[in-house]
């Protein structure tokens, strides 16, 4: 019996998992930036302690998300080889 149709479906569930993953950091990043920009704002504005705040928070959402992005890209990159040797 050949384990084709598990590897396959796997190798497509980690795929998809992969593409959430970058959208999901590709919209952390962009809401990171207006949190960035709002930081600014209130920054110039002279309220530094909520722009503080605004800046760090932004900064740490959009942080975790990269590393989901990138952990996931990791491991395709793992199977990619797997799948080519059984070609």
């Amino acid at each position: 019996m050949s384990n084709k149709p598990i590897e396959l479906y796997i190798a497509q569930e980690r795929l998809r998992q992969a593409r959430y993953s970058f959208n999901l950091a590709l919209i952390a990043t962009a809401l990171s930036a207006c949190i960035s920009l709002l930081g600014a704002g209130l920054l110039l504005s002279g309220k530094v302690p909520e722009a503080s705040v605004t800046a760090a928070g932004g900064m740490a959402a959009s942080v975790r998300c990269i590393q989901l992005a990138k952990d996931s890209n990791d491991r395709l990159d793992k199977i990619l080889p797997e799948l080519k040797d059984e070609d």
